[in-house]
């Protein structure tokens, strides 16, 4: 796995663990939703700024992107896709 893969797959791991939609990541990363999506399909390069702004979202180090992969683990699931029920 490269670099941009990795950044990808912990991307997403972290994204999903926080509830996070891509659309909502980028928003608050102040970034495109289509460049999130590019980004952890691992095919963007992505700049310090970018990682700085992504991590601070997430609330974690910029070195939790780059953390090694164990290749035994399956790819992160997505969020499900719908809008979120309003609570009563």
């Amino acid at each position: 796995m490269n670099v941009r893969q990795t950044i990808g797959w912990n991307l997403r791991r972290l994204r999903v663990a926080k509830g996070l939609s891509q659309e909502r990541l980028a928003f608050e990363a102040g970034i495109d939703r289509s460049y999130v999506g590019r980004v952890e399909r691992g095919t963007e390069n992505v700049t310090v700024g970018t990682l700085e702004a992504l991590a601070k979202v997430l609330s974690v180090n910029v070195s939790e992107l780059f953390a090694e992969i164990n290749p035994e683990n399956k790819k992160p699931p997505g969020l499900r896709s719908g809008r979120k029920q309003k609570a009563p």
